[in-house]
């Protein structure tokens, strides 16, 4: 297959907005109507041994699905909440995910790896294709696939022609813009490019400032370029850039919650001082090569991405004057593959796939912890006097003492270089046993390299009091020598970490025929180790505690060590910084059975599978003990298994249905995630719903020829999902909760009205729960939403 002719395959059904095929009342496969370049597979999606999810912008706007936070909502077994900010894309499949630091599942945009997730929520305004492929990817797609793969493409200005003007308006102040802009110069250069602006209203308020908490604007340009320069050779390029402006965080105070069973139902109040934001400019580029030869295809597919964001948070969340969290980041990643892969047309029983790939990162943070007047008072006064406290009831003869901060604000500095280097080397074979029986056997060998240069310090002036010698004369010199003492408690150094994993994958398949199969696999993945730098504050609480009783000490001529019966008697502590700080890499064992089919009249489209899943090391975001931030820490096992099925149905002409189940039962199996009086028991793992379920059906009314309009279209769609778990010990959890959106398009010619409702029952529920310094806090899920959108192509 010539490379320059499948640029030109677009079926007739690619126009934007065709709802009925005129042929016959069929389910169109997406990979028959939206035509994908691949640089890695022989098969198409339904062809492979896997189980998976694919869809088109035409269903995406059907369901108003507008960010990567929406497609949960169309895949089963995929959980991705919609909570904080953008920074924050928390994505679950099968009991496997991550809410910070390196994800679980990967994210491709037109064959261009994403490293960081903070850029995994982006602008969808071009997106034309989305695919989810469910279970560990990682011999062809390596770390942080071992939950599985989103791949998105952005449309061809090949395939269209034209600009697109898209207008939105909806309740709570929002309104969304963009205008594409797509043009085939010749048959061998066509180029597009796009503008967009997004403006939220916000849905929530903080009373104490009366003020939208979640408001923000964010505007951004697409342009791609696609050449051929000869029959057998193409050169696609695209560029983007994303700015955000974001408030962030509307976190309201509940309490604990003890009754599991009404954790969705409990309400609360946002209600803190200092305001939330999450800033962030985001490039990204990339460059595929593709050339076929004679008997093979060669791809090599370059990125780079820029990222540098900033992030203020109240992270007490709370009307009191605690603490608060700046973060900045600067990252850049620059990435590279090359693959070569056998003929998808060839006759021989033999394809195979061979690639090479690595990247570097570099990423640079600064992250602050500021403590503010009562956060000096009671996390570091009371707690520092309380010690003191319990030495007096000890010893009565001993003098009283305090520790009274004479700073207005505390501030813990953080300065962190973590690069990152990653290579690997793949290859995955298929042979054609017999007609129908194929057997897939691949391997991939990674190597990644992970440093830490670190810099955390703070500085505290202190006056230590003993007011039961004030007026003793005596005592006056060394009392006025326990005042203004200065600490400045830190860590400096170097650190880093090697790893080699190895990425196996054996699979069976059987087909009935070309649009039926069942299949079998077993495959490993694996998600990257790292370091938590949010420790650093926990840290160096630890070790200004050690400093003050040092430099008291110090300061009185060693006469507190003598009064204060050794509390005061200098120690020397080692800090062992990289076992505090670091994390081990998580691996796990995926066994599968699946299915694809598809009934004889092509009415009825069918995709079930089965699972298993093994984790070791599961890496579990939790706060740290001090509440100063969260951190990654490894549990001991745990276990998932569970189900998945997908239908799509075209009953008539004019009515379609869809429908998507999938149950994921993850417990853990050791006893180190758990308290010593929870060992004879299991838990589940946070953040995986048990059930995930959406139904949705189309229908449309095509008008007489004259009429105003051309067609009218039905869209409802209801998804649920739950019981989910907030935390470790399962104290906290949202029941089964569903939402129902709904649509009605107007079509003439080239123009589009759609009226939508999004959770149209204005359910209230849970998105996301945790627990800080003994209380407990949620956010709700956006309320219901009415609005409107206009589409016209020119």
């Amino acid at each position: 297959m010539m490379i320059g002719l499948a640029c030109f395959s677009a079926l007739p059904v690619l126009a934007d907005d065709v709802k009925t095929p005129v042929d016959s009342v069929i389910v169109r496969d997406i990979e028959e109507v939206v035509v994908i370049s691949t640089p890695k597979e022989n098969q198409n999606l339904r062809q492979q041994t896997l189980s998976s999810t694919s869809f088109s912008q035409i269903e995406m706007r059907s369901k108003g699905v507008t960010s990567i936070k929406d497609v949960s909502a169309m895949v089963p077994n995929l959980y991705i909440p919609t909570y904080g900010s953008k920074l924050t894309t928390a994505t679950y499949i099968r009991g496997i995910g991550s809410r910070i630091n390196t994800p679980a599942v990967g994210l491709y945009v037109d064959n261009i790896p994403y490293i960081n997730k903070n850029a995994f929520d982006f602008n969808f305004s071009d997106i034309e294709r989305v695919d989810v492929l469910r279970g560990p990817q990682g011999t062809l797609y390596g770390r942080n696939t071992m939950g599985g793969l989103i791949r998105l493409y952005t449309k061809s200005p090949f395939h269209y022609q034209g600009t697109d003007l898209n207008l939105s308006a909806a309740t709570y102040g929002d309104f969304k813009a963009n205008v594409t802009h797509y043009h085939r110069i010749s048959e061998k250069f066509a180029f597009s490019g796009g503008f967009f602006y997004d403006r939220q209203g916000g849905f929530f308020k903080n009373t104490y400032n009366n003020k939208k908490v979640d408001d923000g604007d964010e505007f951004g340009a697409r342009v791609r370029a696609i050449y051929l320069p000869g029959d057998n050779t193409k050169l696609d390029f695209t560029l983007s850039y994303e700015h955000l402006n974001q408030g962030a965080y509307p976190y309201e105070e509940v309490g604990l919650a003890t009754d599991i069973y009404n954790q969705g139902e409990k309400k609360g109040t946002i209600a803190y001082n200092r305001e939330g934001s999450y800033k962030r400019n985001l490039l990204n580029a990339g460059l595929n090569l593709e050339h076929q030869a004679n008997n093979f295809i060669f791809s090599s597919i370059t990125g780079f991405q820029f990222l540098k964001d900033d992030m203020n948070m109240d992270q007490d969340y709370t009307a009191e004057d605690i603490f608060t969290l700046r973060q900045k980041q600067n990252g850049k990643s620059l990435t590279q593959e090359f693959v070569f892969k056998s003929d998808p047309n060839t006759t021989s029983p033999w394809h195979w796939t061979t690639g090479i790939s690595g990247f570097y990162e570099w990423l640079k943070t600064d992250a602050p912890v500021t403590f503010w007047g009562d956060g000096i008072k009671t996390i570091i006064e009371d707690h520092v006097n309380s010690v003191f406290e319990r030495l007096k009831d000890q010893n009565p003869r001993m003098p009283t003492m305090a520790l009274d901060v004479t700073d207005n604000s505390f501030l813990i500095n953080g300065l962190f270089d973590t690069p990152t280097l990653n290579t690997a080397l793949y290859h995955q074979s298929t042979f054609d046993i017999t007609k129908k029986l194929s057997f897939t056997i691949g391997a991939r060998l990674e190597y990644e390299k992970t440093w830490i240069d670190y810099n955390s310090a703070a500085n505290l002036t202190f006056d230590f009091l003993m007011p039961d010698f004030e007026r003793v004369p005596a005592m006056k010199p060394m009392l006025d020598g326990l005042k203004g003492i200065q600490i400045d408690p830190g860590f400096v150094g170097k650190l880093h970490k090697d790893t080699w994993q190895l990425l196996p994958k054996f699979a069976l398949k059987y087909d009935f025929n070309e649009r039926n199969n069942v299949y079998a696999s077993v495959s490993k993945g694996y998600r990257a180790g790292g370091y938590n730098i949010q420790t650093f504050s926990d840290l160096i609480q630890s070790k200004m505690s050690s400093d003050m009783t040092a430099a008291i000490n110090e300061r009185s001529g060693g006469r507190m060590e003598q009064m204060g019966g050794g509390a005061f008697t200098p120690r020397e502590v080692n800090y062992d910084v990289e076992g505090t700080i670091s994390y081990k890499p998580e691996t796990s064992w995926n066994y599968e059975l699946g299915a694809h089919l598809t009934n004889a009249k092509q009415t009825l489209q069918a995709d079930f599978a089965v699972f298993y899943v093994q984790t070791k090391d599961q890496q579990i975001a939790q706060f740290a003990p001090s509440g100063l931030g969260r951190l990654i820490v490894n549990k001991d096992e745990s276990t998932s298994y569970g189900a998945e099925a997908s239908l799509k149905a075209q009953l008539t002409d004019a009515f379609s249905v869809n429908a998507n189940y999938g149950y994921t039962y993850a417990k853990f199996e050791g006893t180190s995630v758990l308290s010593s009086s929870m060992d004879s028991k299991k838990y589940y793992v946070p953040f995986v719903p048990k059930h995930t379920f959406t139904l949705g059906g189309q229908y449309v009314i095509a008008l007489r020829e004259g009429s105003f309009l051309d067609d009218i279209t039905l869209n409802a769609n209801y998804t649920g999902q739950g019981r989910i778990y907030w935390t470790l010990d399962n104290n906290a959890s949202q029941k089964f909760y569903g939402t129902l959106n709904g649509q009605v398009g107007f079509r003439k010619g080239d123009i589009n009205l759609d009226v939508w409702i999004h959770n149209a029952l204005d359910s209230d529920y849970t998105a996301f729960y945790f627990e800080s310094r003994g209380i407990g806090f949620r956010q709700r899920i956006n309320p219901l939403q009415v609005g409107v959108n206009l589409r016209c192509r020119f």
